[in-house]
């Protein structure tokens, strides 16, 4: 598989400096019960990287030291990590708010058949990946069965209460299905929502729309076509400035499974560590997780690649999906 990230690193992407920080999105690890086409993680069975209990420990310190509003926890299947229920628990006791990350058959696995329940007790906000509405699409992405079992998995959800009630959110996840855009995020997720009502009974709060980045698996399939060039020209084309002043990485902190620091998880997958104060370029060095006990982050520089192009295009793409 050819890697994207050397066509990357050199940039004229507008430099960027971080305005605190109030997210903390952890990953967990890359093992997950699945292994999709788009997946900038490279995620899958035979992964074995998890984080230990000294960096779930670590994790909530870090938490609580800093006040950080949120926890954004993330994969692989988060939820295969050995420590995820007590780290969700812990930090929930603490005040905070939990994001799971979810691709919905881990509800289904054998070893996790009480897991939507707990999820539903510590009141756990769900993100869960369902790329489309129609049967076909999903399996072009994720394989044979997982939308069959993505809509048992949401109707499970929807009756312990989420997407229903207030305190219990539960938000979709779109992506392209190739080298192009996602469409309006409002527009979308009204077809979702009419869709998967009519079709399957099924609710939802929102639906967020993320662009694929020129990474990893999708980046080497991109390579492999000879797209690689049109795709980074088609996010140029559409870059909007003023997407600046929100993408994730100026508030969100991505923390890999050893404990290190980086700018947002697609940084983390090119291993472009957080920047020294006087940089804007990946660096060797590589901060961890202990050094937010001591260091403001307000105003330092946020490492950039032409991979930044993909937050800025159209619509704008977060973690939490289309900017405008």
């Amino acid at each position: 598989m050819r890697d994207t990230r050397p066509f990357l690193l050199t940039t004229d992407f507008p430099e960027l400096q971080r305005k605190g920080l109030s997210t903390l999105q952890v990953n967990l690890g890359y093992l997950c019960n699945q292994s999709c086409s788009h997946c900038h993680v490279n995620a899958g069975p035979n992964r074995t990287e998890l984080m230990d209990w000294e960096t779930v420990q670590l994790v909530l310190r870090v938490l609580r030291e800093r006040q950080i509003s949120t926890l954004d926890l993330t994969g692989g299947a988060p939820e295969m990590n050995p420590h995820f229920r007590h780290l969700v628990s812990a930090a929930i006791k603490q005040g905070v708010t939990v994001i799971d990350r979810c691709n919905l058959t881990i509800l289904l696995e054998p070893d996790q058949a009480d897991l939507a329940e707990f999820l539903a007790a510590q009141g756990v906000t769900v993100v869960a990946s369902l790329p489309c509405y129609t049967e076909q699409n999903v399996a072009e992405q994720r394989g044979k069965g997982v939308f069959q079992q993505s809509i048992e998995a949401l109707q499970k959800l929807n009756t312990l209460g989420y997407g229903r009630k207030p305190d219990l959110a539960l938000n979709l996840v779109y992506n392209p299905n190739g080298a192009f855009l996602p469409p309006p995020q409002q527009q979308l997720e009204q077809e979702y929502k009419t869709r998967l009502l009519e079709d399957y009974g099924i609710v939802f709060n929102q639906l967020f729309t993320i662009t694929n980045m020129p990474i990893s698996r999708f980046g080497a399939t991109l390579l492999a076509h000879g797209n690689y060039e049109p795709y980074m020209q088609l996010l140029k084309d559409h870059y909007h400035r003023e997407h600046l002043q929100t993408v994730m990485c100026r508030d969100t902190v991505s923390v890999d499974w050893l404990g290190y620091l980086y700018d947002c998880d697609f940084n983390q997958m090119l291993e472009m560590p957080m920047s020294a104060p006087s940089e804007h370029i990946a660096s060797d060095r590589r901060p961890h997780l202990r050094e937010l006990l001591q260091n403001d982050l307000s105003g330092r520089p946020i490492a950039i690649g032409d991979h930044c192009y993909g937050c800025t295009a159209g619509n704008g793409s977060s973690c939490g999906g289309a900017l405008d």
